[in-house]
């Protein structure tokens, strides 16, 4: 018997499976105010046969944007609708956190009421770009431009921005908040050397680069527990201009420091694309051997790899991102051994139905 089919526990919540919908950027929110909708609670809802659902990366202010269409959890009406959205989930079984976000560099004016972003450091990131969008859905990338060096005034107030999102996430019905702190956005500029050359309390110094995300940490957990928080990072991706020489060891310095503050969980982004890094079995048992709790860990998985991993003992949950999109019901085609669709990917990013709800079952 496959361990991805079993129940499993994440502190107090029973999960179905140790199948995760990883969070994926579909850009379907509504206009304006990026507001979550009933097109989005069926997405979800027909793939709510996860043990875990994560959400789309959602805005914890107006700046944290970096993307057309990509939904906010902070004011009044992104919390209705992320209640519709959350309550369709849980009529499925499946549990729900909301993946919290600030772009930091990864932006444009356009998003910033004309102003430049903010990030650590005033560095743009090279070769980077970002999905920008008309009413009528269609987009072009558009290049990153060289961001502002972020204030302490800044960093406090992104600071209480997460707590207080996490907070009203709780009110809509999610079971937790998954902080990202990966993939080249904020936390992750932060972390990382060749992106962070601030000289204050928050730059130079391992310890010093891991304090904006520790105190994001801090904030949250005292807002809603730290048995509702969960970390994404991602030390073996350098896209958006992100390599790094020291940060899989301040990653693993990190894992200490959540192991301490006994949150939820640890989720990894590994690279997904054909010639991706293989991640060394090293680091997977000095991780494991920091961090106890659950470890979740995404990157084009297949099934058969997904059992390895658990074998092993090296995560507990397995993520899968772009099978989800094709498959609704992706849990029942592996648990079955079916054929897998293939996702359309033109359709990936904004517009309507197609490409998003309209993907069938199997068996229906």
């Amino acid at each position: 018997m496959s361990k991805l089919f079993e129940q499993a526990q994440l502190k107090q919540l029973a999960l179905q499976n140790r199948v995760v919908m990883a969070p994926m950027t579909r850009a379907r929110s509504s206009q304006p105010g990026n507001v979550p909708n009933q097109m989005m609670a069926t997405y979800y809802q027909q793939r709510a046969s996860a043990g875990l659902i994560i959400s789309e990366a959602t805005q914890i202010s107006d700046d944290a944007q970096g993307y057309s269409f990509t939904p906010g959890v902070y004011a009044d009406k992104q919390v209705d609708g992320w209640k519709t959205v959350t309550h369709a989930v849980k009529s499925q079984g499946a549990a729900m956190f909301c993946q919290l976000w600030h772009v930091g560099r990864v932006s444009h004016p356009v998003f910033q009421n004309g102003d430049k972003p903010m990030a650590p450091s005033a560095l743009a990131p090279v070769d980077t770009q970002v999905w920008i969008a008309d009413e009528q859905g269609n987009g072009n990338m558009v290049d990153c431009i060289e961001p502002r060096a972020m204030t302490q005034a800044d960093i406090d107030r992104v600071i209480h921005d997460f707590a207080y999102s996490a907070k009203r996430a709780v009110e809509a019905g999610f079971d937790g908040v998954e902080i990202h702190g990966g993939n080249g956005y904020l936390i992750d500029q932060f972390l990382r050397t060749n992106s962070n050359h601030r000289t204050d309390n928050y730059g130079g110094s391992r310890e010093n680069r891991l304090r904006f995300l520790l105190e994001v940490v801090d904030a949250v957990s005292a807002q809603i527990g730290a048995d509702k928080v969960g970390v994404r990072l991602a030390p073996f991706i350098t896209f958006k201009d992100m390599n790094c020489p020291d940060i899989v060891p301040t990653i693993l310095e990190a894992s200490k420091q959540f192991q301490a503050r006994d949150i939820a969980y640890l989720h990894l982004s590994e690279a997904d694309w054909d010639d991706a890094p293989v991640i060394p079995e090293s680091f997977r048992k000095e991780l494991r051997q920091y961090f106890t709790n659950t470890i979740i860990v995404a990157g084009r998985y297949t099934q058969e790899r997904a059992d390895e991993i658990l074998d092993k003992g090296f995560a507990d949950l397995i993520a899968f991102g772009r099978p989800f999109v094709a498959n609704p019901d992706l849990v029942s085609r592996m648990e079955n051994q079916q054929q897998l669709s293939e996702l359309d990917g033109t359709t990936l990013f904004g517009g309507g139905a197609h490409g998003y709800t309209d993907y069938a079952p199997l068996n229906k």
